[in-house]
């Protein structure tokens, strides 16, 4: 782990072991931290911000470290690449082409946004002066995913760092090799010790401990909405804590009659849908599509799943990789059970293959014939496991759309301008894409509705997350 700026072993001197879905070998022993680590951690983190080494320094200087982390990123964009996709199993190409690049952007972006956010002042009587200003929280607990890790990882250490504030990060137990490298670069930048720590460890051990702890102002959490309940049920056990949880989806990708690309609409969604094995919250899971146009558009979508058969993640060109461990491959297969046993008709994949190598890797599949009512419909699946819905009308599509525990993300496909706007106003999610899915950038605000959670990543929104508002109100005689 890393506390202090250094490398150190775990307290108790106990390990876990990295197992590499590619092949199913343990390819590192990693520090098992546990409560005694955290609370190390979180003291370092303290000090550090209470003694100023970060939080006062002016924000031009610490824009200016940043800037030198997120070229330490691109710099070790090989070793970073190789290391995430070891770790849990995506393409080599997606690691090199997306996730470092996005991870590096991304701290980047916040380093120029440390001296671009003012303060306010009120507009009070004239006999007295009221400041508004921003503050950083103090101790901020990241705890984050084994899906994207570097750049979940950014999205939480980007803000919370240029507002000011000490972090204390704990990844996924099942990908936590690249978050301990990005620890040691941004020490090779310049950020003072203890501003950044990294304890790996068990949800129930490490991420537990950070989240219940009584010094953490905090938390910022990606994960599933079962361990997020979990994460306010710390925070109302501990300190009254912030809890910011960004949480699980079940996005619907709407597709109505009046589109007239459907091969568009279909090869987008298979592309999003299998894009990093569908281990994606934001995937459009749910299909929906006009009666008129579902067999097209179906005969489509199950032509273009077998273009993104698994390969070996490390190759050049494998479109998909392995799922992340044993487990999930399990998982993904129950789902795939539960469709078949529910009536829904497999029209591509629903088989585990590459099994001779040892790893965790399943088809792109597809089900047909889904009601909204069946598991696989419902429950965030996180495979490649896509659900094709149809529908009659607009009402029917923005119903079915909407009966969901979850609103992270949808998307509507009609050349309508006005239907377009309406269906988009209707939908319960935080993002809603038109005629296109899973456009991005850094400048707008992720996150979701309903049991996806409160948590908005991104953007300069994410400022609020990780600062205080302080009124200063001075009386002028």
């Amino acid at each position: 782990m890393v506390i202090d700026g250094v490398r150190c072993a775990a307290s108790a001197e106990q390990t876990f072991a990295c197992i590499s879905p590619i092949d199913g070998r343990a390819i590192a022993q990693v520090a098992r931290g546990q409560a005694a680590d955290i609370d190390a951690a979180v003291v370092s983190a303290r000090r550090a911000f209470d003694d100023g080494r970060w939080a006062a320094k002016p924000p031009a200087a610490r824009k200016k470290i940043l800037q030198r982390f997120a070229e330490k990123i691109l710099a070790a964009k090989d070793e970073l690449a190789l290391l995430e996709t070891l770790d849990m199993g995506k393409p080599i190409q997606h690691s090199l082409g997306v996730d470092v690049p996005s991870t590096a952007r991304c701290i980047a972006w916040y380093a120029e946004a440390v001296d671009k956010i003012y303060d306010e002042i009120a507009p009070t009587a004239r006999n007295a002066l009221a400041l508004i200003t921003r503050e950083p929280m103090g101790v901020i607990g990241a705890i984050v995913p084994w899906n994207y890790p570097m750049i979940m990882s950014a999205w939480k250490l980007g803000p919370a760092l240029a507002a000011g504030n000490s972090v204390v990060l704990k990844p996924s137990e099942k990908s936590p090799l690249t978050a301990l490298r990005l620890a040691e670069l941004a020490v090779e930048a310049g950020l003072p010790e203890g501003v950044f720590n990294v304890v790996p460890g068990f949800g129930h051990e490490a991420g537990e401990a950070l989240a219940v702890h009584m010094d953490v102002d905090a938390i910022g959490f990606t994960g599933s909405t079962r361990v997020g309940r979990k994460m306010l049920e710390y925070a109302g056990r501990s300190n009254l804590k912030r809890v910011y949880n960004e949480l699980g989806g079940k996005s619907a990708f709407v597709v109505f009659d009046d589109f007239a690309d459907i091969p568009r609409a279909a090869c987008t969604v298979a592309g999003s849908m299998f894009f990093n094995q569908g281990e994606s919250c934001n995937a459009p899971s749910r299909v929906l599509v006009h009666e008129s146009v579902a067999d097209e558009f179906i005969a489509i979508v199950a032509a273009e799943a077998p273009k993104y058969q698994p390969g070996d993640p490390l190759g050049g060109s494998a479109p998909m990789g392995a799922l992340v461990d044993d487990g999930q491959l399990r998982t993904v297969l129950g789902y795939i059970e539960a469709g078949h046993d529910d009536g829904a008709r497999l029209v591509a994949g629903g088989q585990q293959v590459r099994a001779e190598t040892g790893g965790f890797f399943v088809e792109p599949t597809v089900f047909e014939g889904v009601t909204n009512q069946m598991r696989i419909a419902r429950e965030e699946i996180f495979g490649p496991v896509m659900s094709v819905i149809r529908f009659k009308t607009e009402a029917e599509a923005i119903a079915i759309a909407n009966d969901s525990p979850f609103g992270l993300q949808a998307s509507v496909w009609s050349h309508q301008i006005d239907r377009a706007h309406r269906v988009a106003r209707s939908l319960r999610a935080g993002t809603v894409h038109v005629n296109q899915y899973d456009e991005d950038d850094i400048t707008v605000p992720f996150g979701g509705f309903k049991q996806s959670g409160n948590g908005r990543d991104k953007s300069l929104h994410a400022f609020d997350k990780y600062t205080e508002l302080k009124t200063t109100w001075i009386r002028i005689d």
